[in-house]
């Protein structure tokens, strides 16, 4: 096990794997560096692993040859995965993330060069990779907010990054699933459509459904546009209530895309509207505008980079708190007071952007 800020590639490499087992949004994030690695060695095959369905992503990506997903924790398949990986005999393994799985599945895997960061207090995961890169202290600061642990990574290894911006691919065929899902749904999108996500995985993230049946009415009611509604197979109940009774042309799609297929969804929408969470970050990097309703967490972390995107954020002064819910009651106060004018306001001031020749 080496550490070191600055290491040196001394053997030939013909096949890399880079593993980021986060969520999607980590996933988002490390396009970047998918993209440096890819541009650094462009003779070379590199595969991502990622969890299930987070790889679903990057399927569409010419920088990446091998999309590789892994499910919930299971021996019997986690091991026969990693039997599969090994087979290909990679030369340079990155592991872009802390966690152990991560770790112990480089170690398994194997391959000559095996890299990460270094971690204090982390011992037995260290011990995993032979390459760790301990950024100096210059090297802290952050680089593009989300992106940065994965370029520096890479960085410690002189590949350097093309991009900060995250982009996802949409291809020709995945487009033409789209048209087909639209024609099916009955979705008129003569003058275009606004797309939204009321749903995280942490519900004190999450802004009152009544205030979105609102916001949904402004829309129709000051732009004449069909708003669709983006989540997952496990959220399309609660969509449910925004589509029931409304009055307007509003479509719940929760469920019914794969995320490459709900990127390209996002991609043809005029605007993206949602919470902090895995949507607008897709939207932001299928080159959509956004606007992000933000309370607890940081925005100045995590928020999609680019002046056509754009946050709404509380007016209390304990937001950004990072916690979950204040005083850990799940539920957070500067979402719940948050009205709905705040959110149409910036709604306006970002139509009349889009909306110019």
């Amino acid at each position: 096990m080496i550490i070191a800020a600055q290491h040196k590639i001394n053997i030939p490499i013909r096949k890399i794997l880079i593993i980021q087992l986060g969520d999607i949004g980590d996933v988002v994030w490390a396009i970047p560096a998918f993209w440096a690695v890819k541009n650094y060695f462009p003779q070379s095959d590199v595969s991502v692993l990622t969890r299930k369905p987070n790889g679903d992503l990057l399927l569409d990506d010419p920088h990446i040859d091998t999309a590789f997903q892994i499910g919930k924790k299971n021996i019997s398949e986690e091991l026969q995965l990693i039997i599969s990986l090994r087979r290909k005999k990679f030369d340079l393994i990155f592991d872009l993330r802390a966690d152990d799985r991560g770790a112990y599945t480089s170690f398994f895997v194997g391959a000559r060069i095996r890299a990460a960061l270094y971690y204090a207090g982390l011992f037995w995961r260290n011990r995993m990779f032979t390459h760790l890169v301990d950024a100096p202290a210059t090297e802290r600061e952050k680089t593009c907010r989300a992106a940065e642990q994965s370029l520096k990574i890479i960085k410690g290894f002189g590949i350097k990054e093309s991009t900060v911006i995250p982009q996802i691919f949409v291809s020709s065929a995945t487009k033409n699933k789209i048209e087909t899902l639209l024609a099916a749904e009955k979705v008129a999108v003569k003058d275009g459509y606004v797309t939204i996500n009321p749903f995280s995985r942490w519900s004190y993230k999450e802004w009152g459904m009544n205030k979105w049946c609102e916001l949904i009415s402004f829309i129709w009611q000051k732009y004449k546009m069909p708003v669709l509604i983006m989540g997952s197979e496990e959220e399309r109940l609660r969509a449910d209530q925004l589509t029931l009774d409304s009055g307007f042309p509003v479509y719940n799609l929760a469920g019914k895309t794969s995320l490459l297929e709900m990127a390209g969804l996002l991609q043809k929408s005029l605007l993206h509207i949602g919470v902090d969470s895995a949507a607008p970050h897709i939207a932001a990097a299928v080159g959509t505008p956004t606007l992000t309703i933000y309370g607890p967490s940081d925005w100045h972390e995590w928020a999609p980079p680019g002046e056509k995107n754009k946050v709404v954020l509380p007016d209390m002064d304990c937001s950004p708190c990072c916690k979950k819910g204040c005083d850990g009651s799940g539920r957070s106060e500067c979402m719940e007071t948050m009205v709905v004018r705040k959110v149409q306001d910036a709604v306006e001031k970002m139509m009349m952007t889009i909306n110019q020749p």
